[in-house]
Formats: C-alpha cells, structure tokens, sequence
C-alpha cells in the first residue's frame, strides 16, 4: 500500500505540492489525472525517491522510501522521457535491469516480439513511440511491486496500447500508478483515480462510483431550450434549438422526476465517461470555459 501524507513541494518560490493525502491500495492500477502543471510528475517522482519532499511522508507498506535504498528496488519509475545512454541498445538495458529486479526473460521477449522491438539497435534510433515501447517492455518484464508510469499512453499506437493495457491487468502482484491525458485509457484499466489541482487532491475514489453520481441527459422542449429551463444544477450545458444535452450531479430518479414535469417531447439517459466527468471538475474550478 502507498501512503502520503501531508507532501509538499516547491521549486524556489513555486509550491507545486502543498499537503497532499493519498492512499493507494495494493494491487490497484489507479489513475493520475490533472491539467498541465497540476504537480502529477514531481508526485510521481517524490514516490520514486528521485525527489526529495520539503515536507510529509511517503509510506510503503509502512516503511518511508525517502533515503530508502531497499524500497527503491521495490519500484519502476517510468517517466515521460526515460534516460539513455547514447549507444545503449534495448538488449543492454535488459542486461542492466537484471541486475536490480527479478526480470522475467520470458515476458520481455514476449512484448519484444509484439512491439517488434530490435534488440541490438541503439535506442536513440527509435521513433518516440518505439522508445516508449522498448521501456513498456521492460517496465512489464520487471514486474515490480510498485510501477509508477508518467504520460504511460504517450507515443503509442492504438494495438500498442491495446497490448500494454493487456499486460498492466496481468501484473496481479504490482501496485500501479498511471498519469496520463488519455482519460478513455485510464478508465478502460483504472479502478482508482485521483484528481491532483491546486497543490493537493481535490477528489479521488473509485472510478465506476465516480460516474455513477453524475447523470448525462439529452431533452427535447416544445420551445428553444434555454439553461434557464432546466431546474437543476448543470456541470456541462449544450443546447441547439429545441434539444439540450447537460451533465449534472446527484440522484439519477429525481432529476427524471423534475425533467419529465417540464412536459418534454423526450428524455434520453446518455452514458457519462470519465474524460466527460474530468472535463467537469476542471471545468468547474475555472480553468476551462
């Protein structure tokens, strides 16, 4: 399990963290989400231990891993660019992760050979999504007990991310941290997420709860519809002549009780998915329009 509590940061004057709590439960694959510089990197590196905190704790299992040689063996910390040495080749950082994890040749060759990574041409070679490739390949042979992904979709083409996805849920024994823009991928794998804005978490929980509070409707008036005509308080709002479509939050039978009072041609329940739920909460604290 990962505990954090109380994490600050700042960079010179900058407070990027400022007390967050957070508990990840073990074996979960759960999900980083945030606008740009929300802080989802320098978290992720606090718990890698590449960073220090200025203040709280980092937990795991019970131990802090700030300073800790043995816990950091415990962890993958794979970033959004991942260091190389100019000539070393995919073979050679196999090599070299051996040394540190209970690398399992057999998995690596698996996704090498569907990634159809070459083994002994220099890394610096590779396109963008063939180095995150190469080092999703690795990340999964490692099978750590805690595997911290930045930007983990980033680069990869949809059968690639298909397969990492495959093998992330196969990774029964590891704790998985995942930040990424690409919400749909998230939930597709997530049963966790956390919402970092503002220095700290401003809502985390279980995905599928999440999106069972919040409720999408399309609505048909007799007349032009208006936000005005709808008795309920709306998270997103569209609307093109007679027909709206809006998001709102709270008991799904009584906002149908209160629509269907305004005597609608129709009412249609649409499924709400957690890029939409995302969109939302940002939407919500001002920082889109």
């Amino acid at each position: 399990m990962i505990e954090i509590k109380g994490l600050k940061k700042s960079y010179g004057e900058k407070r990027v963290l400022d007390g967050v709590d957070l508990t990840v439960p073990d074996g979960a694959v759960f999900g980083l989400v945030g606008i740009n510089g929300a802080g989802k990197t320098t978290l992720l590196r606090l718990i890698a231990d590449v960073l220090r905190p200025d203040g709280g704790e980092i937990l795991l299992d019970g131990v802090s891993v700030t300073g800790n040689a043995a816990k950091r063996r415990e962890l993958f910390f794979l970033p959004d660019e991942p260091y190389y040495a100019g000539g070393t080749t995919v073979g050679k950082l196999a090599e070299m992760y051996k040394t540190f994890y209970a690398f399992d040749d057999e998995v690596f060759k698996r996704y090498a050979g569907i990634f159809k990574l070459e083994r002994n041409l220099p890394v610096r070679n590779f396109s963008k999504g063939m180095k995150r490739q190469a080092f999703v390949a690795l990340a999964l042979a490692c099978k750590p007990r805690y595997l911290l992904l930045d930007e983990a979709f980033d680069g990869l083409d949809p059968l690639a991310r298909l397969e990492f996805k495959r093998g992330l849920i196969e990774l029964e024994e590891s704790t998985v941290i995942i930040s990424s823009h690409s919400l749909r991928e998230l939930e597709d794998i997530c049963s966790g997420f956390a919402l970092l804005d503002g220095g700290s978490i401003a809502d985390a929980g279980d995905i599928t709860d999440a999106l069972g509070k919040v409720h999408k409707f399309q609505i048909a008036l007799p007349r032009p519809v208006t936000r005005d005509d709808i008795p309920l308080e709306c998270l997103s709002f569209e609307a093109e002549g007679r027909v709206a479509r809006f998001i709102v939050r709270g008991d799904r039978d009584e906002a149908v009780k209160m629509l269907a009072a305004l005597s609608p041609l129709f009412i249609e329940e649409i499924a709400v998915d957690f890029e939409e739920l995302f969109i939302c909460e940002v939407r919500g604290r001002g920082y889109l329009q």
